[in-house]
């Protein structure tokens, strides 16, 4: 048995208070015995709060842990369960635009990059002709279904993501496109052979530590790390779990949303050792055997999206988009 599951009912935190979570597998089943899903409505620094996480392990073969994208399309997570054979979980992942529906961040399945991290951004103003270049955050699990959480620079040219085990610093220059020859050489860049992967951004903890890492890769403006809204969040555990989250917002009097220290406590407070922020807002959605858990922002409901992440069994015999 999961040796943390003694304190997943009731976890001190400093800065929530005291959060307690449910059993709730007998809402989302059947389940295998070894997929937990728990639930929490305990409040957040006083404002209501509805929470969901899926446990499962890595190591357990009878699970198939991939990503399903939409090429050039996107579909809502039940959409996506309907075209994968009904798996157990899916969750929506990456960040992405709406125009041509393409992922803003890196996908890897079956060991092959899909997508690619967007690392050049245009600046105005004053700094026009100026670009500043960095790098997203990224889950993935190995063929020997280990995960890894690393900062990651991607390349249409090269078969696999090169990965920083620290956050990478942000900078500027006047190149418009970042490449290999621009990695700065403050960082270590390794080969990151993962055979599913998703990123997103920012990495909430790191070697069981919170060091959200927004200043390095600016996916949120400001203050905006402080705003509460949905979220979806992945990561691991010392003992070889995976777990996903989701926090459902802006359902005012009902859930509220977490900000994204809030959403790193709670990662922290079911034994992440390392956790990612994934898409959220209206994208936030998580289905347990097809089953809804939080309640999409959306006035009309789940968000298609580009990519989701996927957990089935073998015997379901998933099956990709054409």
């Amino acid at each position: 048995m999961h040796k943390l599951l003694c304190l997943l009912f009731l976890a001190p935190l400093a800065v929530l208070g005291q959060v307690s979570w449910i059993n709730v597998d007998s809402i989302f089943g059947p389940l295998p015995k070894n997929i937990h899903v728990f639930f929490s409505n305990d409040s957040i620094n006083g404002k209501p709060n509805k929470a969901f996480y899926l446990i499962a392990p890595l190591k357990e073969r009878s699970l198939d842990f991939s990503v399903a994208i939409g090429n050039g399309k996107r579909y809502t997570p039940a959409e996506y369960h309907q075209q994968n054979n009904a798996p157990l979980l899916v969750v929506n992942t990456t960040f992405f635009e709406f125009v041509h529906n393409r992922n803003l961040n890196a996908v890897v399945n079956n060991g092959q990059l899909l997508a690619y991290n967007i690392h050049s951004t245009a600046l105005r103003g004053k700094d026009t002709f100026t670009y500043r270049h960095s790098f997203a955050g990224a889950i993935g699990i190995s063929k020997r279904r280990k995960a890894d959480i690393a900062w990651l620079f991607t390349d249409s040219s090269a078969k696999y993501p090169l990965a920083a085990q620290q956050a990478v610093p942000h900078f500027k220059d006047s190149i418009p496109v970042l490449t290999r020859a621009q990695l700065p050489a403050t960082a270590t860049f390794r080969k990151w052979k993962m055979q599913t992967a998703v990123a997103g951004g920012p990495v909430l903890i790191q070697d069981g530590q919170i060091k959200i890492s927004n200043n390095e890769e600016q996916r949120f403006a400001g203050k905006q790390i402080n705003d509460k809204h949905p979220r979806t969040a992945m990561g691991y555990t010392t003992d070889g779990y995976i777990i996903v989250m989701v926090v459902e917002g802006r359902n005012p009097g009902i859930a509220e949303g977490a900000n994204l220290t809030q959403l790193a406590q709670l990662m922290l407070s079911v034994g992440c050792v390392e956790a990612l922020n994934l898409d959220g807002g209206g994208s936030s959605t998580m289905l347990v055997n097809g089953k809804e858990t939080i309640k999409p922002s959306d006035k009309t409901g789940q968000r298609p999206v580009p990519a989701v992440f996927i957990i089935s069994s073998p015997k379901q015999g998933q099956k990709r988009l054409k």
